[in-house]
């Protein structure tokens, strides 16, 4: 780090010397000019002015001896980390699999096409602007997809509805779609204020948004798991267990919802209290049916219900994560006021 002292300049100026080494390093001499960013924080972020309304972030990948499971990774990470555009290289020729697995995976990519296809390489492009999103909005819209979720998986397996625990499994690429929309927009964030600009939230906020939905992307996951249980014919629920099972996992969302309600609609510091408060009841009533199962007659069924009590008992404890963020949040805003 380096000092410098502000100085006045022709009565009306302040005006601060920049490092001799960094002006040099970025092509900055007399007369260039610079961007400069007031943050909230009091802090001045100087940079040098790059005109990038025509500049995208393109990579090449060499993917000759990946797997068609590593090639999915690669495209995942492209739109994760905020590539505009990448291509994939095969000098051997990509396989008519191949590339009809390139196009399964950018489906479940918001943004992401296949621009172009040739016998070596394969040309992804995203066509979906910063200024077209609204992060606070697709949280609140993963929350709708995911208790939806829990709450028809829950259904499911209680009533042995094998329709409704498939449409569950089915809308979980609905859930990592805009999970993956969230993450790529604040990862992009992280690293370009104009995406921060565009986005018009705050960097404190995107990433509360990001961990909100990190939270439910895992709630929608065990929802994905119970519903799978329905698809099992080893499969049976006690009589006795599914009323409590029922409300339990009742429960779970209302903590999740509770949370997501203090970071998404300003509900207040007080309703991440509520949420911790049901989170640690709840798994209080969870250790009592836990400590039930130990002497169940059928060690199946035993099995099963402690399976789906895990992932109550999981779900709640997401919800508790997010409403230690969200009192997080509540304490941060209190600091600026």
């Amino acid at each position: 780090m380096e000092t410098r002292k502000v100085q006045l300049s022709g009565g009306t100026t302040y005006t601060v010397s920049l490092p001799k080494s960094w002006a040099e390093e970025h092509g900055i001499d007399a007369g260039s000019t610079l961007s400069l960013y007031p943050n909230q924080d009091g802090s001045l972020l100087v940079e040098p002015s790059v005109d990038r309304s025509s500049t995208t972030r393109s990579a090449t990948l060499d993917v000759s001896t990946d797997s068609n499971r590593a090639v999915r990774q690669r495209v995942e990470a492209l739109h994760a980390v905020g590539f505009d555009e990448g291509t994939l290289v095969d000098k051997t020729g990509h396989s008519t699999d191949r590339r009809a697995h390139v196009e399964t995976t950018v489906k479940d990519l918001s943004g992401f096409e296949l621009l172009e296809a040739t016998e070596t390489s394969i040309r992804l492009l995203n066509f979906i602007d910063a200024e077209n999103v609204d992060v606070r909005k697709s949280v609140l819209r993963l929350r709708l997809v995911t208790l939806g979720m829990h709450r028809d998986a829950v259904d499911a397996v209680v009533n042995g509805d094998e329709s409704l625990a498939e449409r569950v499994i089915n809308r979980d690429s609905e859930a990592d779609k805009l999970f993956a929309m969230i993450t790529r927009h604040f990862r992009r964030a992280l690293s370009d204020l104009r995406e921060v600009e565009k986005l018009a939230y705050t960097r404190d906020e995107l990433f509360e948004y990001y961990y909100t939905s990190r939270q439910l992307e895992r709630v929608a996951d065990h929802a994905e798991k119970v519903a799978r249980f329905t698809l099992d014919p080893g499969t049976s629920i006690p009589s006795s267990f599914v009323d409590r099972i029922t409300t339990l996992s009742y429960t779970s969302r209302q903590v999740v919802d509770n949370a997501a309600d203090v970071i998404l609609e300003d509900a207040g510091i007080e309703g991440a209290y509520s949420a911790l408060t049901k989170r640690d009841a709840l798994i209080t009533d969870l250790d009592d049916v836990d400590r039930e199962l130990y002497d169940h007659e059928d060690p199946a069924e035993a099995y099963v219900v402690g399976l789906l009590l895990d992932s109550i008992r999981r779900t709640a404890e997401y919800g508790g994560n997010v409403a230690r963020i969200a009192v997080q949040q509540a304490t941060r805003d209190c600091e600026r006021r």
